[in-house]
């Protein structure tokens, strides 16, 4: 008999495979979840990282000096000097250690005004006027902040070495370590240096009785005194500040200080004993302190608006296209 013939069954056929589905699925959701990461990161940036960025620094290290022709009195030969070069520098040094456990901003600052005698003796001690000061500021606001040694008298005003953040067309005060006093300072104009926009603020300080200091009497028109307590007078004919608009460093200044004696009681000044004539900070010191600016203002524009606007339009479109993607991938998948 033959043999019965056996007939196998066909091999299933391979399951279809959806390639487009299994390789768009992680990179859109990739995709998706860097777009959503991007659009959470542009407020972040904006309203909490900015407003942490913008502090007033504690490891500053400036010097600033101003130069220019004037008078001054002369003690050994006891007359004033005419036409002079004076040289006021001003040297400011953060106190990290107080600021970071205060966490204020702690400066210490030194500030000599000399001659041509005294600016060749290298030595602050030896200048026509040496000051040492300590401001205490809070880091965000620049206000006055009263403690940590502030000295010698109690630091006020809006602006010293610097304004605040972001400053406004209105007016401010300046501290005048001179005078001991806010000097109240009225918006005077704006104009562009390179990609920074400058803010100038102008101020004068009448003469104002400062204190009193003993000197022979026929200094002051009284030659019958021997020695009499002779009172000091300050004024300032004009305070100029241009200031860059969004950090608040000042990156020049002029001023244009007098200081006198006069007779106890005395309308008139009797003794000139320091008269600077548009004392400006010199072309070394603008530029150093245009090049902080810019360095500063760059920062402070990256984060405060490069990439909160670059990390919103990169977020839109990643999650517009990755959410695009996966509802594609989805669709195809369904469909078999």
């Amino acid at each position: 008999m033959p043999s019965a013939t056996s007939v196998s069954a066909p091999p299933p056929a391979p399951a279809t495979t959806d390639t487009g589905a299994r390789t768009a699925a992680p990179t859109s959701l990739a995709l998706l979840g860097l777009g959503v990461f991007l659009l959470v990161l542009a407020p972040l940036l904006t309203w909490y990282v900015t407003p942490r960025a913008k502090v007033t620094p504690v490891d500053v290290d400036v010097t600033t000096v101003f130069t220019g022709t004037g008078s001054y009195f002369d003690p050994d030969a006891l007359r004033t000097r005419d036409r002079q070069r004076i040289t006021l520098t001003r040297h400011v040094l953060g106190d990290v250690a107080a600021s970071e456990k205060s966490g204020r901003a702690v400066w210490d600052v030194s500030t000599t005004v000399d001659t041509p005698k005294t600016l060749a003796l290298k030595d602050p001690r030896r200048a026509f006027q040496w000051t040492t000061e300590r401001w205490v500021t809070d880091r965000r606001s620049n206000a006055p902040v009263h403690c940590c040694g502030e000295a010698p008298t109690r630091f006020d005003g809006d602006a010293y070495l610097k304004f605040p953040f972001d400053l406004r067309r209105t007016g401010y005060r300046w501290w005048d370590n001179t005078l001991g006093a806010a000097v109240p300072l009225r918006f005077a104009g704006e104009r562009r240096a390179g990609g920074l926009v400058l803010y100038r603020f102008a101020g004068t300080v009448p003469a104002t009785r400062t204190g009193s200091r003993q000197v022979p009497g026929r200094l002051v028109g009284r030659p019958r005194q021997g020695q009499i307590q002779a009172e000091e007078w300050y004024a300032n004919s004009g305070v100029e500040l241009v200031a860059e608009q969004r950090t608040g460093r000042i990156v020049d200044a002029v001023i244009s200080p007098v200081k006198t004696l006069r007779a106890p009681g005395g309308r008139h000044d009797a003794v000139t004993l320091l008269r600077g004539e548009r004392l400006r900070f010199t072309p070394a010191t603008r530029r150093a302190q245009l090049r902080l600016a810019e360095a500063d203002s760059g920062r402070l524009a990256l984060v405060g608006g490069t990439l909160p606007v670059g990390a919103a339009v990169a977020g839109g479109l990643l999650t517009a296209g990755g959410a695009l993607w996966v509802a594609r991938g989805r669709r195809r998948t369904e469909g078999g």
